[in-house]
């Protein structure tokens, strides 16, 4: 993604009603927001369908972007992240197929992906997807896993705690100092 305050600008021109700004905005993050909502999703019509809504809130909500929360890039990946986790919620059961075992019977659920492209590949390409993983290189392996698990599977904190075999109050706090350290490290690049 393109530098901070090159952002905060377009967003705060976005806020006023520039729309020039806006299509700016999106040319410069889209495929860095859509590759993030393809990794959570793993349906490319999903995350078409993410996308579209992001870029929707970010028109009408503009204005809430408080620089002094956080850069521009969390703020734009955190709306993309919930509008993924939202669609997680409201589609996932419809999109699951129950196979049976025949030997005992026992029944599974098989999610169903759709892998007509490598958008990660391309993503990767970028220059800030390329920051985003040196930093991510910086981290604690526990760090590192618990928010790639949060923020990029969309695992919730007790998930997390599951899924890791670990106290949720360590989880929580590797996600935060992971997070802590990242913002740091992007920060400064």
């Amino acid at each position: 993604m393109q530098d901070a305050a090159r952002l905060e600008t377009l967003i705060a021109a976005t806020a006023g009603g520039d729309v020039q700004a806006f299509r700016q905005l999106y040319e410069e993050t889209g495929s860095h927001l859509f590759a993030l909502l393809l990794r959570m999703l793993k349906r490319r019509d999903w995350a078409e369908e993410a996308l579209q809504d992001c870029l929707l809130k970010v028109w009408r909500k503009s204005e809430t972007y408080d620089p002094g929360k956080g850069s521009p890039s969390t703020w734009l990946f955190t709306i993309a992240r919930h509008r993924a986790l939202d669609l997680l919620r409201q589609k996932r059961p419809e999109d699951s197929l129950t196979v049976t075992n025949d030997e005992d019977g026992s029944s599974t659920m098989m999610d169903v992906v759709d892998e007509d492209e490598n958008p990660e590949a391309r993503a990767m390409e970028g220059e800030g997807m390329g920051r985003l993983e040196r930093c991510m290189k910086g981290l604690l392996s526990q760090e590192r896993k618990s928010v790639m698990l949060a923020y990029y599977e969309g695992y919730t904190h007790p998930e997390l705690a599951s899924a890791l075999d670990a106290p949720l109050g360590t989880v929580k706090s590797w996600v935060r100092r992971g997070l802590s350290k990242l913002r740091s490290c992007l920060e400064t690049q």
